[in-house]
């Protein structure tokens, strides 16, 4: 499957601003079902980019502004292939997962810091929420990381928000909504409670939204498992990751893989817009 991806973030502001560093997390990740075809990237004003690879293994840019612009444009447009057929469930029955997991002491160090709660201070509704809603079935850790997306994707409402930043879990459980940001991240908390490794994953959806051209980027986890590796799973969907699932970045916490992130030397109120606009559409292979 080729999957082509038109992002695209504007900025408009009342007079011109001068920007700090901005952190871009728009390549996505490739590996042995997922490869780059063809990647450009566009920005406005004139800008330095440097290309990074952070200690999640992103392939974040890095930019700097030396000149003041009333207008900051990012357009991101990339082609993936899918290079391999997605796993799916069924395939991993020979390799099922004792639940609770048991991660071997080699692993151990390298995964503490996706067992370690990000909002300790929540953890006490977390936990509340999970002794009343989450069942996990016996011997059966990937049915257990999936029981917990959907006991997420059941409880929460899907609610698209505007506002900056992401709801910590004890805000996402009071409204009993989010958007996909937040959902996610009581996921990944409720799967550390839970004792399995859990990481926020960034990226894009193709599906009816972003080929309307209406969408946003969107946002899961992913959760480690021994024999089976880092395994998604979207609480916005109910559901393990797939073909259309295309991750940008992934984190410990849900800051270090925002898609644009940035400063500017102004106030608030020089601001006068903010757009974001991600379109997909499934390309024919080369050659068909």
């Amino acid at each position: 499957m080729h999957i082509r991806i038109l992002h695209t973030t504007q900025y408009r502001y009342h007079r011109p601003v001068t920007f700090g560093r901005h952190q871009l997390v728009l390549r996505p990740r490739e590996g042995h079902d997922l490869a780059i075809a063809r990647h450009s990237l566009h920005i406005e004003p004139e800008h330095v980019v440097t290309w990074v690879r952070d200690v999640h293994g992103n392939v974040i840019a890095s930019v700097q502004f030396p000149v003041a612009s009333d207008l900051l444009s990012i357009v991101n447009e990339v082609l993936v292939v899918r290079t391999a057929p997605f796993p799916a469930r069924h395939l991993h029955s020979p390799f099922r997962v004792d639940w609770p997991p048991r991660y071997d002491a080699l692993e151990a160090s390298p995964l503490a810091v996706y067992l370690t709660p990000q909002y300790p201070e929540h953890q006490g509704e977390v936990r509340a929420w999970l002794a009343a809603s989450f069942a996990p079935p016996a011997d059966d850790a990937e049915g257990a990381a999936l029981a917990l997306t959907r006991a997420v994707y059941s409880g929460m409402r899907y609610r698209r928000r505007l506002e900056k930043g992401v709801q910590s879990p004890a805000e996402t459980l009071r409204e009993g909504s989010g958007s996909c940001r937040d959902l996610a991240t009581l996921l990944m908390e409720a799967a550390r409670a839970s004792g399995l490794a859990a990481r926020f994953a960034s990226g894009y959806l193709h599906a009816a939204a972003s080929i309307a051209g209406n969408a946003s980027t969107h946002a899961w986890v992913e959760v480690y498992l021994p024999l089976l590796g880092w395994r998604g799973f979207d609480p916005t969907m109910g559901e393990a990751v797939d073909a259309r699932h295309i991750v940008t970045g992934v984190s410990h916490h849900p800051r270090g893989v925002m898609p644009v992130s940035g400063t500017f030397d102004g106030a608030a109120a020089d601001l006068a817009e903010h757009t974001v606009t991600v379109r997909t559409s499934q390309e024919p292979a080369a050659g068909s």
